[in-house]
């Protein structure tokens, strides 16, 4: 029911999207077409989300904060196959419900940061539950970057898939690692746009 749900929400997700958002959409070939890794990336507005349902063609379960499961956006979060995590704590039923997708070879999707960045900081300081989750199920790790702005009918945002990569050092150090990643890519993109 729920990859029935999925495909034909995404199918309306997709058109509605692309033509009101117009993405730009690199590194496309990071992305497996079998088997389980983990997306994880940076927020930039609640729209992300939809964002990588219209970049990914495959199913991509997020965990999505637990207060989205009540009223009326809980059907719909149910249905495409998102994890209910609680941010005020650490959330091990969330992470236990996250392994088991990616052992049946599922996608998982998460934003380290824990919420939308609001402020102006490049990226706020990164959870280690994507790395965990990756390397506890021995998933490959596929970092994405999310620039620009959401600006209707505009060519404005753009979505960048990074080389996938197993995570196989300490947690700590790979999440920095992570973090300086994406971190690094949105400094370099905000000199660009400076300069053009």
């Amino acid at each position: 029911m729920e990859r029935k749900f999925y495909r034909f929400a995404r199918f309306f997700i997709r058109g509605i999207f692309s033509f009101l958002y117009r993405p730009t959409i690199l590194g496309k070939e990071h992305l497996l077409e079998q088997g389980s890794f983990v997306l994880a990336g940076n927020h930039t507005k609640w729209l992300d989300p939809f964002l990588l349902i219209s970049s990914v063609s495959r199913p991509v379960h997020f965990l999505a904060k637990d207060s989205l499961f009540h009223g009326i956006t809980g059907p719909f979060v149910r249905l495409m196959g998102c994890i209910p995590v609680n941010r005020k704590i650490h959330d091990k039923d969330a992470l236990k419900k996250a392994k088991e997708e990616l052992k049946k070879g599922c996608v998982i999707g998460i934003f380290p940061e824990g919420t939308i960045n609001r402020t102006e900081q490049v990226v706020l300081p990164f959870k280690i539950g994507a790395v965990k989750m990756a390397q506890g199920e021995n998933s490959f790790l596929v970092p994405f970057v999310i620039t620009g702005k959401y600006r209707l009918f505009r060519k404005s945002i753009q979505i960048e898939f990074l080389p996938k990569r197993k995570i196989l050092k300490n947690l700590d150090i790979e999440n920095q690692l992570l973090m300086q990643e994406i971190g690094k890519r949105l400094e370099s993109e905000h000199e660009r746009n400076s300069f053009n």
